[in-house]
């Protein structure tokens, strides 16, 4: 019996094609490791990821002990909520995402931040610089090692002020294995990421980045996915099998559905439907 191929779905349609990645965009991701997405969510979207996030956080805080000023690492939560899933394929990110990564990904991993106020001590501590991927960065070979992944970084509230959580990078930094880390001080070329509530930033593993303290009166909130090739093991706990409802042929592909484990190397047409559905919307050559 033929398996029909075709994505059938809502979820990815016309609304992504304003946002494909430009050669512009490309070539600024290629030269510095990150990319800015003004507005990638809208309003109301924000507002509703921001409810759920301070329910999570709430819950979360009590059960870790973390009390006001600690910091919230929350993973594996994209089966607590519908709008979670949806930014699974956001059609303002999805798209520059394939443009960089090409139609053989995943989602590797996913987790969200809050990082509450805390009081400015009177010796600020440095910033812990980092390639994400972990023994990735130990045990591959090159200078520099292979991309492998990509995470997109919503940013709920707004990190427009310096002191407020801000994310950090050395743009550039993703050409290279090493970074130089002064004693004292941080890397003459590191700058924060001053951006609006609603914007996306994504970036390279590779790229030198850190968290920041936050000495403002507000939390800082945001929200990460990570994707990467579908042979690469993901890092969530989250499986295809946490989703038995879902139908959404490009969706669960994402979340790792595969005929077998060959699959995931050499894949056939019916594991990857993005290919086929960039295929359908000439976004790339029928191969």
């Amino acid at each position: 019996m033929a398996v029909d191929l075709k994505p059938r779905r809502l979820t990815i349609d016309g609304r992504c094609l304003p946002h494909v990645l430009t050669d512009d965009e490309s070539a600024r991701f290629e030269a510095d490791g990150y990319l800015v997405v003004p507005n990638a969510l809208d309003e109301e979207t924000r507002d509703r990821l921001i409810d759920l996030v301070d329910r999570i956080d709430t819950v979360e805080r009590e059960q870790q002990s973390l009390g006001l000023t600690g910091r919230l690492h929350h993973r594996d939560f994209l089966n607590e909520d519908p709008l979670f899933l949806e930014l699974l394929d956001w059609p303002t990110t999805f798209p520059k995402i394939w443009g960089i990564l090409g139609w053989h990904i995943q989602l590797y991993l996913h987790h969200l931040n809050v990082t509450p106020p805390e009081p400015r001590p009177d010796v600020v501590p440095p910033l812990g610089w980092h390639q994400d991927s972990g023994r990735v960065n130990v045990e591959m070979e090159g200078n520099p090692r292979p991309r492998l992944s990509v995470k997109v970084a919503y940013f709920l509230t707004d990190t427009t002020s310096a002191d407020c959580g801000n994310f950090y990078v050395v743009p550039g930094s993703h050409l290279g294995n090493e970074i130089d880390v002064p004693a004292e001080g941080e890397p003459a070329d590191a700058i924060p990421i001053q951006v609006p509530a609603g914007t996306a930033v994504l970036f390279d593993r590779r790229l030198f980045h850190s968290k920041s303290p936050n000495y403002t009166d507000s939390p800082r909130k945001a929200i990460f996915y990570g994707y990467s090739y579908r042979w690469l093991r993901p890092r969530d706990n989250t499986r295809i099998e946490d989703f038995e409802h879902l139908t959404d042929p490009i969706r669960r592909q994402l979340l790792g559905a595969c005929h077998d484990g060959h699959g995931f190397s050499s894949p056939e047409d019916a594991d990857v439907p993005l290919k086929f559905w960039l295929e359908e919307n000439g976004l790339i050559e029928s191969a």
